[in-house]
């Protein structure tokens, strides 16, 4: 048994061991570290020193790393492996990781990997190929263990000693009828606990959290949080057993997922390389920041339409921001909470309506409270009655806004067909920022000048 090391413990002896050009320590590091562990640390280091690490790890890790590591970076490693070394890598994986690399790798290489499986790998790596990435069927892997229910306990254990050892993650056998359909599971536990002369559809349960090929791998992944689920079965749409779903594929589904949420709405790349080259970056983000400046311009443009306003009554430009600000945090708020509600299946066109009522009533009781506050910080700074309600009725429109964008837009964006992670920020922004603007300002040019 060993203690557990953290990423930045392996990170800082690596880049030592890099400082200070030893070889060896290098090695010896490289040698004690896991393949995941491998993968995050080439992540953390810059191009070159990546290319000092990666020929030292062993034939044996290779594949796993690969698997592992951000998509961002793995072309880079792929890049400088010979063909050989790189088939004998990826054939030791799993057929379901096997796929996730393929659409990375040479068409040469991916002719020699092919070649180089016998016909029941390829069989279960063209089972996982055939359905998209974002399903079920593209996350599973085609090697099953599979049990008739007419069988005994006794018969069932034989078969696992004979085939010598069992996938990962394996908790329980598929029983399945002579057709290949699902028709319950049998956990390893009942074999060691109950009776041997027992029959497995005695012991088996039949009511099975299984998934259809074509579902959505963020669903799998709600499933198996819900159900504390170990592995599942995956089945096409005559309910036969086509593959499995472990806890390990879900867990990537899940970071993927918190990585997509993080990086989303500032416009970037699920597996942006922090180490990325200096240009491409560039490009990648200027496309985002063009979109900002758009923004920012509409809402200059709002101020621009009222500067005789602002000149005369010099105090508006103090406030303004204040108005936009309160706006874009209360819809960020709801906003926040709604794309999170979709993500989780928790809203939904059925219970859109409810939502909306709900931080409408939220967005009001904020606006009304917030308003006040704010018109008699602004009385008492400007020693102007009038100032005060201006504000805060500017605030009270601009927060209700706030609310019912929060809401709507991710909806809208949704039925568009754009992930409302990656839009709603932006279209949120520019309609609070616009309408604070034109709020604010419009009641003072009627109500001030």
């Amino acid at each position: 048994m060993t203690q557990a090391t953290t990423q930045a413990d392996y990170l800082e002896s690596v880049l030592a061991a890099l400082e200070t050009e030893s070889a060896a320590a290098l090695t010896e590091v490289v040698a004690s570290m896991h393949p995941a562990d491998i993968a995050d640390v080439l992540e953390a280091l810059a191009p070159s020193q990546r290319q000092q690490l990666w020929p030292l790890v062993s034939p044996e890790s290779m594949g796993e790393v690969l698997a592992e590591v951000a998509e961002g970076v793995r072309p880079a490693l792929l890049e400088v492996l010979d063909e050989a070394v790189l088939v004998q890598a990826v054939s030791r994986l799993d057929t379901d990781d096997i796929a996730d690399l393929i659409p990375d790798l040479p068409e040469d290489v991916v002719s020699r990997l092919l070649f180089q499986l016998d016909k029941q790998e390829r069989e279960q790596l063209d089972a996982v190929l055939a359905y998209p990435d974002d399903t079920a069927g593209g996350l599973m892997d085609a090697n099953v263990l599979t049990v008739r229910e007419d069988i005994s306990l006794d018969v069932a254990l034989r078969y696992l000693r004979q085939l010598g050892s069992i996938p990962t993650d394996t908790n329980k056998l598929f029983v399945v009828d002579r057709k290949g359909k699902l028709t319950g599971t049998l956990f390893l536990s009942s074999l060691l606990i109950e009776q041997p002369e027992s029959k497995v559809n005695e012991v088996m349960r039949t009511e099975v959290v299984k998934f259809n090929v074509l579902t959505a791998d963020t669903d799998v992944a709600a499933a198996f949080e819900k159900y504390n689920l170990i592995t599942a079965p995956v089945v096409d749409e005559h309910n036969r057993l086509v593959g499995r779903i472990t806890i390990d594929d879900v867990v990537d589904v899940i970071r993927d997922e918190a990585d997509h949420s993080v990086m989303a709405p500032a416009g970037l790349r699920d597996d942006e390389d922090i180490f990325a080259p200096v240009g491409r970056s560039t490009r990648n983000r200027a496309v985002w920041l063009g979109v900002n400046l758009l923004t920012a311009f509409l809402a200059s443009w709002v101020i621009g339409m009222f500067e005789h306003t602002i000149q005369k009554v010099v105090a508006l430009a103090v406030l303004m921001p204040i108005v936009a600000s309160m706006g874009g945090n209360a819809g960020t708020q709801t906003v926040t909470l709604v794309v999170r509600g979709m993500a989780l299946g928790l809203v939904t066109d059925a219970n859109a309506r409810q939502v909306l009522v709900r931080e409408l009533m939220i967005g009001v009781l904020n606006s009304m409270i917030w308003a006040i506050v704010v018109a008699i910080v602004a009385v008492l700074w400007f020693e102007n009655s009038m100032l005060g309600i201006v504000i805060g009725l500017a605030m009270i429109i601009n927060l209700v806004m706030a609310a019912l964008s929060g809401v709507m837009i991710p909806i809208v964006v949704r039925k568009l067909g754009i992930d409302p992670a990656l839009a709603s920020g932006v279209a949120l922004t520019t309609i609070t920022d616009v309408v604070g603007f034109f709020a604010f300002l419009g009641l003072a040019a009627l109500m001030l000048v």
